[in-house]
C-alpha cells in the first residue's frame, strides 16, 4: 500500500483485515501494519511504558513514534520518553504540540481550563495534535487494550479510524492484565516510575491521581468528573 492509496482503498484494506487478523497475536499485526505501510505508520506511546514500542521495533527498528507533549506531563513521563528514545535509538520520537504554550492557553482561556473543562483542555492539547499528526500517515498503532476500560472493550485488532481518516491497529488489544506485566517482565520493558507508585493509568499531572489497590486502573483520571476518556480513542 503506498501513501498515495485514496480514502477508500484504505478504508477496504482495513475492512478485510479486520476480519483476517481478528484473532492474530501482536506480532502478526505489527508486521502487517509494516509490510502494507512501512514508513507511512506511526506507533503512539503515552511513554507509560515501553511495551508498544518495544514490539513495534522488533518488526521495525526505525519506527515512528507518537508523543503528545501536551506540556502538562509528569516530570516521570518526560523522563521516560527520553528514556526510550536512549534505549531504542533507532527510533524517531514524534513530539505533537499544541498550537499555543500552556501560557498562551491560559491567556486566552484564563488558567487551568482542565479544571474548568477538561474536554476542550484535551482537544486543545491532544485531539487537535494529534489529528495534525496522524495526518502525514496512513497508519496509526496505539496500545489499547479492551481490559482497558468498558469504552474500550469492543476494541479490534484493526479497524478505519474516521475522525482522524487513516488505518488503525491495536496489537494488543487482546491482551490481559496479566499478559501485558509478564511481557514487562520477562522483557525488561521500561516502565514510567509512576506506575509502581499507585499511578496505573497516566495522563496530565493535573488530571492524574493515584488509584487505591484494587480499584478501577482508571478511576484516577478526572477523578471526580464524568469524563473517562480524552477523546483520542472514543
Amino acid at each position: 500500500m503506498t501513501a498515495a492509496a485514496s480514502t477508500e482503498e484504505l478504508k477496504a484494506l482495513a475492512e478485510e483485515a479486520s476480519e483476517r487478523l481478528a484473532n492474530a497475536s501482536a506480532e502478526e499485526a505489527l508486521r502487517w501494519a509494516v509490510e502494507q505501510f512501512g514508513d507511512d505508520l506511526i506507533v503512539a506511546s503515552n511513554m507509560q511504558d515501553a511495551v508498544l514500542v518495544d514490539l513495534a521495533t522488533k518488526v521495525k527498528s526505525d519506527v515512528d513514534v507518537l508523543f503528545l507533549e501536551t506540556g502538562y506531563h509528569f516530570a516521570e513521563t518526560i523522563g521516560t520518553r527520553d528514556a526510550v528514545a536512549t534505549v531504542y535509538p533507532d527510533i524517531t520520537v514524534v513530539n505533537a504540540q499544541a498550537e499555543q504554550s500552556v501560557a498562551e492557553q491560559d491567556a486566552e482561556y484564563g488558567p487551568k481550563l482542565h479544571d474548568r473543562d477538561p474536554n476542550q483542555c484535551c482537544h486543545l492539547r491532544k485531539v487537535i495534535p494529534l489529528r495534525k499528526t496522524l495526518a502525514n500517515y496512513s497508519c496509526w498503532v496505539t496500545g489499547v487494550r479492551r481490559v482497558d476500560a468498558p469504552t474500550r472493550a469492543n476494541t479490534p485488532i484493526v479497524t478505519w479510524d474516521d475522525r482522524n481518516g487513516l488505518v488503525k491497529v491495536n496489537p494488543i488489544a487482546a491482551w490481559t492484565d496479566d499478559e501485558f506485566n509478564n511481557y514487562i517482565d520477562e522483557h525488561g520493558i521500561l516502565q514510567n516510575p509512576l506506575v509502581a507508585e499507585g499511578y496505573p493509568s497516566i495522563g496530565c499531572a493535573p488530571c492524574t491521581a493515584k488509584v487505591a489497590p484494587g480499584a478501577d486502573p482508571r478511576s484516577g483520571r478526572w477523578a471526580g468528573k464524568t469524563k473517562t476518556e480524552c477523546g483520542l480513542h472514543a
